[in-house]
């Protein structure tokens, strides 16, 4: 696992400021965006992908997202 993924032409990371975020880049990396601002999950500890699905290990167990890290459910 990871901070940082690639999926499709996306970069998606971890935020270093603030772990509870997910940032995604279109262009390499050159400009972040914010994709999720939120605490519902903890912070964001690992990143990976699988399928479609990007799972998440966070301070509040595993979550997953099918929409690019937009919303998260935790996986049960």
């Amino acid at each position: 696992m990871s901070k940082i993924i690639i999926l499709d032409k996306e970069i998606i990371r971890i935020s270093p400021k603030n772990a509870c975020h997910i940032e995604y880049s279109y262009n390499k990396g050159r400009n972040w965006l914010a994709r999720y601002i939120g605490t519902s999950v903890g912070e964001f500890i690992d990143l990976q992908t699988a399928g479609g699905e990007i799972i998440a290990q966070c301070q509040k167990g595993t979550f997953y997202s099918k929409d690019q890290g937009r919303t998260w459910l935790k996986r049960s």
